[in-house]
């Protein structure tokens, strides 16, 4: 039995893992190269206000969704407020109309046909689709790799959802945006993530976990969530070093028999869990040892989600006027800017007005998200003054573009902050900035990775670099699904917890 287990990085994989493994009775201890929990999902302060790195919506957030018994499992939902938008986006797009992306099916069916009584059956096809998604929720109370014949049997019922999934998972946005003859739904559809290559299921579940109203946003933002979630693990007996990155894992006939710390310290352990960026795990802490063709190919050949650039912004103003919405506020510029040599026409502003915790009184975050070009930032970083200037140089763009949108919020400007790619990097080992690791794309999209490394017994890998798109449930999942796997190889009964 592995009694002693050393879990590598405090993200929300990692602390899942070591929350379920202590509620195992395995004795846990996570090592996490920064001074706080979460990993990805953070926030930051700067002169008084919150900056949430993270959470747009969270899938769970309501019992009639199977992911909220496992954030309450976790601790992380229990007297936890949501708020619930109307919208996943508003786009205000040509001829001076907006395409709002309704959350109520009903409500964005009679919008669309409102603005596109040509596409009738277009928008038909996509409603029911989304209608369809609201009944069913993929599974998560048992580990993949545990399936038997019987567990085929009970997914049965969610055959509908799976047909979908399969369905919609080969149609691009861009390409589904071709099947309207209305200009305003062509140009608004492939600026809901920016990504042309996104397929359509990751936009039809989304919003009909939103219809379900079951993927609210938590109010204080992604820091505290990934808090109570430690906050959890040490009540379940677990311990987490702060300030301590791995620099090695350490082997012994090809079994993971520790870690090595880059102090020197070393801790064994019966099994080692890697929750950390998986190009550092495979080929800093491993050295390659362990990567075969396969692997390697995964690095070289599948695309990442697109690094970012994060600005954001506080006004003193709480812009209450402007109406909420998941991703924010999507227009066009009457001037294009350009951004590390990209020539941007439209961008997305999220307008904090719904989370005043995140702002003194009277004020309000104001956060632009650009996908940006790695390389060019790391090769800047290295040059302190003109990285520094760089950075001015793109918030300075951004509020002549936001000035467009809301006149007079450049004067209202008293703290700005600019992330990058390097920036991510830095504080959580991403590998190239990449904030949600593997993009899903139509040729990849429902890609599973396997979780142990080819010739290396006593390890294992969870999060999203073994969960291809990423995000906060698929980690949280990641973790509780290991923990199944350790159960099942010892021979003991996997149980739960919720306080």
């Amino acid at each position: 039995m592995y009694h002693d287990i050393t879990i590598i990085g405090a993200g929300i994989s990692g602390l899942s893992a070591g929350c379920y493994a202590q509620m195992n009775g395995y004795h846990t201890q996570i090592f996490e190269m920064g001074k706080h929990p979460g990993g990805l999902c953070t926030s930051w302060s700067r002169k008084g206000y919150t900056i949430d790195g993270c959470i747009h919506w969270l899938v769970g957030s309501s019992p009639k969704s199977d992911f909220y018994q496992i954030w309450a499992e976790l601790g992380a939902i229990q007297n936890r407020t949501f708020v619930n938008h109307d919208s996943l986006i508003r786009i205000e797009a040509s001829e001076d109309k907006e395409f709002v992306l309704y959350s109520d099916i009903d409500r964005l069916k009679e919008h669309m046909e409102e603005l596109a009584p040509e596409d009738k059956d277009a928008i038909a096809d996509f409603t029911s689709a989304i209608r369809t998604c609201t009944l069913y929720d993929p599974p998560v109370e048992k580990a993949p790799e545990l399936y038997n014949p019987a567990d085929g049997d009970k997914m049965a019922h969610k055959l509908s959802l799976l047909r979908v999934m399969q369905r919609w998972g080969k149609i691009s946005v861009q390409d589904f945006a071709q099947r309207f003859s209305s200009p305003v739904i062509r140009e608004s559809l492939p600026a809901v993530f920016d990504m042309a290559d996104f397929p359509m299921a990751g936009m039809i579940i989304t919003l009909a976990w939103l219809h379900n109203r079951a993927a609210g946003y938590p109010l204080g933002g992604s820091g505290e969530f990934a808090s109570a979630i430690a906050k959890r693990y040490i009540e379940l007996g677990g311990k987490i070093h702060y300030n301590s990155r791995v620099k090695n894992i350490l082997v012994k006939n090809d079994r993971a028999v520790g870690i090595c710390l880059e102090s020197g310290e070393k801790y064994m352990s019966d099994l080692v869990i890697s929750a950390a960026d998986g190009h550092s795990t495979i080929f800093d802490m491993l050295g390659g040892r362990y990567a075969d063709d396969t692997v390697r190919g995964y690095y070289d050949k599948l695309p990442l989600f697109p690094p970012l650039l994060y600005i954001s912004l506080g006004v003193k103003n709480p812009m209450e006027d402007i109406t909420s919405s998941v991703m924010g506020l999507s227009f066009p510029l009457r001037k294009p800017i350009n951004v590390d040599g990209n020539e941007l026409d439209r961008i997305t502003a999220q307008v904090y007005n719904f989370d005043p915790s995140l702002a003194p009184e009277g004020r309000t975050i104001v956060r632009v998200m650009i996908m940006t070009d790695y390389t060019m930032w790391k090769i800047l970083s290295k040059k302190t003054a003109e990285y520094r200037k760089e950075k001015e140089n793109v918030a300075f763009k951004v509020m002549g573009a936001l000035e467009e949108r809301f006149p007079g919020i450049s004067a209202r400007v008293e703290m700005v902050d600019v992330a990058t790619p390097v920036t991510f990097e830095h504080y959580t080992g991403n590998w190239r900035g990449s904030f949600e690791g593997w993009r899903p794309t139509v040729e990849h999209f429902g890609k599973k990775l396997s979780k142990t490394l080819p010739g290396l017994g006593d390890f294992y890998m969870i999060g999203q670099w073994v969960e291809p798109g990423g995000g906060l449930p698929p980690a949280a999942t990641s973790g509780r699904n290991l923990v199944q796997i350790l159960c099942d190889h010892d021979r003991i009964e996997f149980k739960t917890t919720v306080l």
